[in-house]
């Protein structure tokens, strides 16, 4: 599936993977989209754990967790280890679960894998986007490419256009 496809209205592309962190604790535990069925979900996708943009976004979600929890529950997901996820957690103190893609299935279904370049290179990585996948599976929003600083306020703008 591609970028292109999914878009406010299309079936989320199911997933599992193990989860660590929030109420998975460092254990763990294999989760799937199924699980959340009945509730609003922030899946959100970004490139690498503990780098400047990446903890920007997360630490953005951490000191809005009241308002956004309240709307939705909120995976971050990256293919980064477990073992990097929870050291990225702890340090920041992030009260959500973050997803582990090592494989990177879930960052190849939501069509997030992407080709980048930087400094006139070219590599594959994680686009920064969020999907706001409604109670029903179905995708609300789609934020493409969206800005760190920026990040929160356009997911709980997302969750209030029903």
């Amino acid at each position: 599936m591609t970028t292109k496809s999914l878009e406010a209205g299309s079936k989320a592309p199911s997933f599992k993977a193990p989860a660590v962190g929030g109420a998975y604790g460092e254990e763990g535990k294999v989760v799937s989209l199924a699980d959340f069925k009945g509730r609003d979900l922030v899946l959100y996708f970004y490139p690498k754990d503990d780098t400047p943009g990446c903890t920007m976004q997360a630490c953005g979600l951490r000191d809005s967790w009241d308002a956004v929890s309240a709307k939705a529950v909120v995976l971050g997901v990256s293919v980064d280890s477990a073992a990097s996820h929870l050291k990225f957690i702890k340090k920041h103190e992030l009260p959500f679960p973050l997803l582990v893609d090592e494989d990177k299935a879930i960052v190849e279904a939501y069509g997030v894998w992407v080709e980048k370049s930087m400094y006139g290179k070219k590599y594959m990585g994680t686009e920064r986007t969020t999907f706001v996948i409604g109670a029903d599976g179905k995708i609300r929003a789609v934020l493409r490419k969206v800005k760190p600083g920026e990040h929160v306020d356009a997911v709980l703008a997302a969750l209030e256009a029903k």
